[in-house]
């Protein structure tokens, strides 16, 4: 069964660390539904470990027929945030979708990470998100057309903290973020939603991180499969939601979610759920009760 995709035409779109993997995926394919998107990240210029630029992705969307605006942004500084705000406004005139996408990296347990690390998994993983989530909902709300704010984070699950309990402190929060602003949004017509992949997904975290490799990833399709097909549904079906990309693909009719791996016959390296635990286990020894 195929996937019936919205018409996003209209629409203005904000998605951070949109400069390669997952980010870029899904600025793309927003564009594709008739979205104009805002490319937002740091990366103006290559390099050897981090192929990819915001002015790349801003590039792809318009020659295809697309609106794009490449923006350079560190979610850490809250007046670029503000400024990339206001130039969307600017340069479209409406703000609709913010997918906070950006984040840090880093599964280490609480003995291994230093305080400067933690502090910026703080800051890029909810600081950030928090600040363009608070001036995306007054827009949206003063705008009276609705919206929907996504958020790249995890289900809670406590269980999955040792061995990466600074990391999951942030993503938990940011999570939390989006579950308070679901009720607290609904009466503007406003959807807040998480989405997180139930696999590794093929991206330069995971390359660099060397967590698996090709044959454990997916595509960074299934997350944009996934994404444009939640805002195309009613804002009561998805706001509060914490939507897992094969879970969710599979509510929508997708049978089959081995067609998004990078290696056909791969095998997909689960981060969440019941087989993520277990491959987990095995690697710390333990698992959270």
């Amino acid at each position: 069964m195929s996937l019936q995709l919205p018409d996003l035409s209209g629409k203005t779109a904000i998605v951070t660390g949109a400069s390669r993997g997952i980010g870029k995926a899904l600025a793309i394919a927003l564009a594709k539904q008739g979205c104009a998107v805002v490319c937002a990240a740091k990366s103006e210029t290559e390099r050897e470990n981090l192929p990819g630029t915001i002015h790349m992705t801003a590039t792809e969307i318009t020659e295809a027929g697309g609106r794009a605006l490449a923006f350079r942004c560190n979610v850490r500084d809250a007046e670029e945030v503000e400024a990339m705000v206001a130039k969307t406004i600017e340069e479209f005139g409406s703000l609709d979708i913010v997918v906070n996408n950006a984040g840090a990296l880093w599964w280490q347990g609480v003995k291994d990470t230093p305080l400067r690390r933690f502090d910026l998994l703080l800051d890029v993983n909810l600081r950030g998100p928090f600040h363009l989530a608070h001036l995306a909902s007054n827009i949206m709300s003063k705008q009276g057309t609705g919206g929907h704010i996504v958020n790249l984070a995890p289900p809670v699950d406590l269980r999955m903290l040792p061995g990466k309990t600074p990391y999951l402190i942030t993503k938990f929060g940011m999570t939390m973020l989006t579950n308070g602003m679901a009720g607290e949004l609904a009466r503007d017509d406003i959807a807040a939603f998480n989405l997180w992949p139930a696999t590794a997904i093929e991206s330069q975290a995971t390359i660099n991180h060397q967590l698996g490799t090709r044959e454990n990833w997916r595509s960074p399709d299934i997350l944009s499969d996934a994404l444009i097909a939640a805002i195309g549904k009613p804002i009561a079906e998805v706001s509060g939601r914490d939507l897992i990309d094969e879970d969710w693909l599979e509510e929508c009719g997708v049978e089959d979610c081995s067609i998004y791996n990078c290696v056909e016959g791969g095998t997909p390296l689960y981060i969440h759920g019941p087989k993520a635990l277990m491959q987990w286990k095995d690697k710390t020894g333990t698992v959270g009760k």
